[in-house]
């Protein structure tokens, strides 16, 4: 067990550790005022007429100014986040940094063809995907909404979507993170189990990039070379059948 916050955060998986710190980064550079959510937001006119490419990636590290919003998110980030990394995705960073890659490109071809889909900042959605991806891998698992009721963790995202449309908050987001959520689990995990084939396999360079990279790697991984690793028994809501690929 970790003795200090700086050992805790040091023993954080790397993907969430860097895409959390990047969002609470953001939310704290916009406190201070050195940064405006102007340059961040999500506006297709603006990337298509003057090029400001960058729009399609920042949209995704805003989670709005401190509040119990932004505290929820970063939670769902170093709960669901954090446990899908080190459990379901152990050894295979490169599968789960894929998967954010991959979810980001669908959520952006999405709201990009479906105008009543869009958003200026898709980082609720992203993180929601998370919490949808958690839920099918830990179906079974005993869940807390607020300490007031208890459900499997199957249905988590569907009782949290409700939640935070009975309080006031845009459904939109949280429903197109289930949407891209489903669409990875189905295309990694459901097809493959059905049909034997693989459509969305994380390819070389992902692979090569962990490699490359220590801060891409688990703290207590000295590679991240791929071994094989086989494919375990599945039941019924019971998660991934399937171990694609590992680092």
């Amino acid at each position: 067990m970790a003795s200090s916050p700086a050992e805790f955060y040091h023993t954080l998986p790397p993907i969430s550790k860097i895409y959390g710190t990047i969002c609470f980064a953001t939310t704290v550079a916009f406190q201070l005022r050195v940064l405006s959510p102007v340059w961040l937001f999500l506006d297709y006119d603006l990337v298509i007429r003057k090029l400001q490419i960058w729009r399609l990636l920042t949209n995704f590290f805003f989670l709005g100014g401190f509040s119990m919003h932004f505290g929820m998110r970063m939670l769902m980030i170093a709960r669901y986040g954090v446990q899908l990394e080190k459990a379901s995705f152990e050894n295979r960073t490169a599968d789960f940094l894929y998967m954010f890659i991959t979810t980001i490109f669908t959520a952006l071809a999405l709201t990009f063809a479906i105008p009543p889909l869009r958003t200026v900042f898709l980082s609720n959605s992203l993180v929601f995907m998370l919490v949808y991806v958690w839920s099918r891998e830990f179906a079974t698992s005993n869940v807390s909404i607020m300490g007031l009721a208890q459900l499997k963790g199957f249905y988590l995202p569907w009782a949290l979507l409700a939640v935070n449309t009975m309080f006031g908050a845009p459904f939109i987001p949280d429903l197109l993170g289930i949407i891209i959520g489903h669409i990875y689990y189905f295309l990694t995990v459901l097809y493959p189990r059905s049909s034997g084939r693989y459509l969305l396999l994380t390819p070389p360079w992902v692979h090569n990039l962990v490699s490359k990279y220590a801060f891409l790697r688990p703290a207590s991984s000295p590679s991240a070379t791929p071994q094989p690793r086989p494919a375990a028994t599945g039941r019924s809501f019971t998660g991934r059948s399937y171990r694609l690929n590992q680092d």
